[in-house]
């Protein structure tokens, strides 16, 4: 075995989880996704692919109906240049963690040094790691339960050795967002050091403010020139509640679209068939779709926030956008040990701060993503009488 594969650390969200297995009552807020199914559309067109015997091999880059229907989707978020244009660079993925290691295979030599924006989702630390990069990470600041971008400590951080800069915005687990003034100095510095950017954008349609015109976050597609050296990262997942069909997509400058056809031939060949019918109903259907999640999620988030907010000690920010409450809890640094003991002594499920990096040690990750704010409701009770006899 690699050294580099036997010392990777296995994921602390499932460590906690594991906690919860066979005990009855546990609210479960540890992953990164709701509890809704996918809209019956979608999985009526996977159905009926299924029906139709269409069981065989794709193109390794995505049907062309999938990938006509992400085009003009793209194209409706950020237009300007046209369907045709954004097909010619668009390759289908199997999930977006399946998207960023294609990303990472592109780009990354061993040896190379990669810088990644923390806290971030574990795995975005982990494939520069795999492929032998030496990865550098800058964090966030954490200010009255904000994490805030210190531009200039990012700038200086990469240099012309820095091969790849990662970032998650928005970002999961800090709700974190950059703004177009932000994404304009980091592509500039990164096009003077002929650095690459990894921007996953997959929280990107789950956004809660009514500050842009498409009303999704601001990305990199909007200031970035065809050519630039840019790969956008996206995902089913989140936004059409896709997450279980493991179906993503990647943007990428025109002359990487071939190479990663063929790099996806030799990691996955293809995605489903019956899975990317699935995929053309839902951004058929995303209209009505992703708003209406979003303003559930808006809902979720505007009950469970202020319940936290009011608990004495806690830091924490209202989230711009995602999924996410990140928040610190008063005199409890292991948050590991915190959010296990929170499973067996309050029968409530939470991630641990540690798992997205060392500097989010004492925070926890809440998932509102929830069809039914009862429970959230519930989960702060559990939490608040937790903290009153906690030693």
């Amino acid at each position: 075995m690699r050294e580099v594969v036997a010392g990777l650390q296995g994921s602390r969200i499932r460590e906690v989880a594991n906690e919860g297995i066979g005990r009855e009552g546990v609210l479960a807020f540890w992953f990164g996704e709701s509890d809704e199914v996918t809209p019956e559309p979608i999985r009526a067109a996977a159905i009926a692919s299924l029906q139709a015997g269409e069981t065989f091999y794709a193109h390794n880059l995505g049907l062309p109906e999938l990938r006509q229907a992400i085009a003009g989707y793209t194209e409706r978020l950020h237009p300007g240049r046209g369907a045709t244009h954004w097909f010619e660079r668009i390759a289908v993925t199997s999930g977006g963690v399946n998207g960023l290691m294609l990303a990472a295979q592109t780009l990354v030599n061993a040896g190379d040094e990669v810088v990644v924006l923390t806290p971030a989702w574990p795995n975005l630390v982990a494939q520069p790691q795999i492929m032998g990069a030496r990865v550098r990470t800058v964090s966030l600041v954490p200010r009255a339960g904000a994490w805030t971008l210190d531009l200039g400590a990012l700038r200086a951080a990469i240099t012309p050795a820095t091969r790849v800069l990662i970032v998650n915005a928005p970002a999961n687990p800090t709700g974190f967002t950059l703004t177009a003034v932000e994404q304009r100095a980091i592509l500039a510095h990164c096009r003077a050091t002929g650095t690459w950017i990894v921007a996953d954008e997959v929280y990107e349609r789950l956004y809660f403010e009514a500050d842009t015109a498409n009303g999704a976050a601001p990305s990199f597609l909007d200031v970035a020139e065809p050519e630039d050296r840019l790969i956008v990262a996206h995902s089913f997942s989140k936004s059409f509640l896709m997450t279980g069909w493991r179906l993503g997509w990647l943007v990428l400058p025109r002359a990487l679209t071939e190479p990663v056809g063929k790099l996806i031939e030799f990691n996955t060949s293809c995605a489903p068939v019956f899975v990317q019918r699935g995929a053309v109903a839902a951004i058929a259907h995303g209209d009505s779709v992703t708003p209406a999640l979003v303003a559930h999620l808006r809902q979720c988030r505007d009950s469970l926030v202020p319940l936290l907010q009011a608990l004495p000690g806690v830091a924490l920010a209202t989230p711009r956008a995602g999924m996410y409450a990140f928040f610190q809890l008063p005199g409890q640094a292991d948050c590991l040990n915190v959010a296990k003991r929170l499973v067996r002594e309050a029968g409530l499920g939470l991630a641990p701060g540690s798992a997205f990096g060392a500097e989010a040690s004492g925070w926890l990750r809440w998932c509102f993503a929830s069809r039914d704010t009862a429970r959230l409701v519930e989960g702060v009770a559990r939490l608040k009488g937790w903290l009153a006899t906690a030693r």
